[in-house]
């Protein structure tokens, strides 16, 4: 800045500040009080008193973020130096999201400024969570993937574009001012779509004003035409355009069912080509350029990443106990060569093997005798796997029973069952809880510890799950960024049972705008959201807004942008973990894996409980 040299004592403090300890922990805490103050706010009712609340709240946020730009300027200088503020992409996405809301505080007290500018500058907010992922190693890891795999992506999405280019070129040569419609459908041409006809709903008769309208998606232009085979690839919609365009017959006229039924070629042949081709292509290469990173971290490293994964297994495992009484002679001992014997585990096995077949005789509309004599099943069930739980009780000792997780499992899956059991007995009406029930189907998950195969697959779906976390934060933040923007243009949308803007399906708080992105992100009908969402909607009573005012065009890129990242990209980093963590099942099964060693230690407890040693003459047997 040519004002603070490197000693100046302004500029030795701001460093200090910076490198303190806590300094980006409390960095942290304020963007998560700030993105929860986001999600609090009413988009409907602009002046609620709690919107007031969140804006001095929003003065306090954007005073600690300024303070912290203004000292890390200080402290790393602006631009001519390597290191500088400017040079670091993420130093700028502050910098551009600190001066927004400085900007809009800045118009919101000026009268006269345009209100839509304002909510624009406001909007930038929704950034702040993207503070959190370079003050995050591994968050910003898969950041960075992501990004990676958008770069690799780039080549495949030219030839996606052209691909897309030409059959909307040729969409629009075989589809164009064809797809307009009479609202009265025995008319087909536009000059004779005048006056009124009577609608005949089940039993009422109602006269209505014939219409001469366009069908939602249509092919007149280019544009239009990439947008109507978008929503066409992710599935949605095109079986009502595909009609549409079987119907068409020309240009300026009503359609005609079944005209021309050959059309329906050009969406088998799209349907090949894009959702069956290009789609899995995004897929592997998300896979391919995750594994890429992956390998990247471990090319410093001398050993192979199968290597490395079973070095670090080993460097973190621990020997498993198992309980065995050291009198030979007592009766607790007899009582646990009992219960850890192969005999009484098969019993078991098959006493639940029987129980999942009584769960699956249960059915509506049964008989009293029935019903009666499965009731009578569970209880006998329940007594045999309580008298388990007793058995391994006095076999191992309370404590050293609770050590083993099967065994807290059996144990709350068998209070679970009693308790179901009483509160049955008693009256189900004074005290519902049906959700017991669900203990007498957890017994089934005590079959997954039999079997090698079913073991490995487990482990390996446990090691997955521990990689997860930090792609659903970077998916969690999508979401967030996306809602948040959501509430903010399309939150004052009146609601219309007959749109798909409802009262269960609208952007009117936090959770209901996660909730209908979440639905959009399955694929169901998120095409109408997007229409029932444009420019010239209807507004909400609170809103202070009359007439057709809300909504925004802005909902064409904000609708096919999410469900590009989010079911393209994004979700399929779910995949790509997933198949990182079962990459031995490509392998040769006779390499060493991690997986193996997790089975090791299992069968090694099985003739050393005490994990102290075996004796040389029973080492032929493992």
């Amino acid at each position: 800045m040519f004002i603070f040299g490197r000693t100046n004592p302004v500029r030795r403090l701001c460093h200090y500040i910076v490198t303190l300890r806590y300094f980006e922990m409390s960095i942290l805490v304020v963007i998560s009080m700030s993105s929860i103050a986001l999600a609090a706010e009413d988009p409907v009712w602009t002046n609620a008193p709690r919107n007031h609340v969140l804006r001095y709240l929003d003065y306090v946020f954007t005073g600690v973020f300024t303070f912290e730009l203004v000292i890390k300027m200080v402290d790393l200088g602006l631009l001519l130096h390597p290191g500088a503020y400017f040079r670091d992409l993420w130093n700028i996405l502050d910098f551009i999201v600190v001066s927004g809301a400085l900007v809009a505080f800045a118009f919101s007290g000026t009268k006269g400024k345009d209100i839509n500018t304002i909510k624009s500058l406001r909007v930038l907010r929704v950034l702040r969570p993207l503070k959190t992922i370079k003050r995050l190693p591994k968050l910003k890891a898969v950041f960075d993937c992501v990004v990676n795999s958008l770069t690799n992506v780039l080549n495949i999405l030219i030839v996606y574009i052209l691909f897309m280019f030409i059959f909307a070129v040729i969409a629009v040569q075989l589809f164009k001012g064809k797809f307009f419609y009479c609202t009265d459908e025995s008319k087909g041409l536009e000059k004779d779509c005048k006056g009124q006809f009577l609608d005949y709903d089940q039993d009422e008769v109602a006269a209505m004003p014939r219409e001469w309208k366009k069908y939602e998606f249509h092919y007149d232009n280019v544009l239009w035409a990439f947008l109507t085979l978008f929503t066409v690839s992710t599935g949605e919609g095109w079986p009502t355009v595909l009609k549409h365009s079987v119907d068409a017959t020309f240009e300026d006229t009503g359609p005609s069912p079944g005209y021309r039924i050959e059309m329906s070629i050009f969406y088998v042949v799209y349907f090949v080509v894009f959702p069956f081709f290009f789609v899995n292509i995004f897929v592997a290469l998300i896979i391919i350029t995750f594994q890429e990173q992956g390998d990247k971290a471990l090319s410093e490293c001398s050993l192979e990443k199968n290597e490395r994964a079973c070095i670090d297994f080993a460097i973190s495992a621990r020997p498993l106990t198992r309980y065995m009484p050291q009198n030979t002679q007592s009766f607790q001992y007899r009582m646990w060569k009992f219960v850890v014997s192969p005999p009484f585990e098969y019993s078991i096995m098959f006493m639940i093997a029987l129980n999942t077949v009584v769960l699956m005789m249960k059915f509506h509309g049964a008989p009293d005798f029935y019903e009666a004599m499965l009731k009578n099943l569970n209880i006998v069930f329940t007594t045999l796997f309580s008298l388990e739980c007793v058995l391994k009780i006095i076999a191992f000792g309370p404590l050293n029973y609770l050590k083993d997780a099967w065994n807290v499992f059996d144990f709350v899956t068998v209070l679970g069952s009693i308790t179901d059991i009483l509160v049955t007995e008693i009256n189900d009406r004074l005290l519902n809880l049906s959700f017991l029930r669900l203990f007498r189907a957890a017994r089934l998950i005590k079959l997954l510890r039999q079997g090698y195969t079913i073991r490995i697959l487990l482990w390996t779906f446990v090691q997955s799950f521990k990689a997860l976390p930090y792609v659903c934060l970077l998916i969690a933040m999508l979401f967030f960024i996306y809602a948040i923007i959501g509430m903010q243009v399309f939150g004052n949308i009146a609601l219309n049972e007959d749109t798909a803007i409802t009262h269960h399906n609208n952007f009117r708080t936090f959770l209901q705008a996660l909730m209908l992105l979440f639905r959009s992100a399955t694929g169901e009908a998120w095409h109408e959201i997007m229409l029932s969402c444009l420019s010239r909607r209807a507004c909400d009573e609170r809103s202070g807004s009359e007439g057709k005012e809300c909504g925004s065009d802005f909902a064409y890129f904000y609708f096919v942008s999410f469900i590009f990242l989010c079911s393209f990209l994004m979700l399929n980093l779910f995949v790509a973990v997933i198949m990182d963590n079962f990459e031995y099942l490509t392998r040769d099964s006779s390499i060493l894996g991690p997986h193996h060693l997790d089975e090791f230690i299992r069968v090694w407890a099985e003739y050393d409980p005490a994990a102290w040693y075996v004796h040389w003459n029973r080492t032929d047997v493992l």
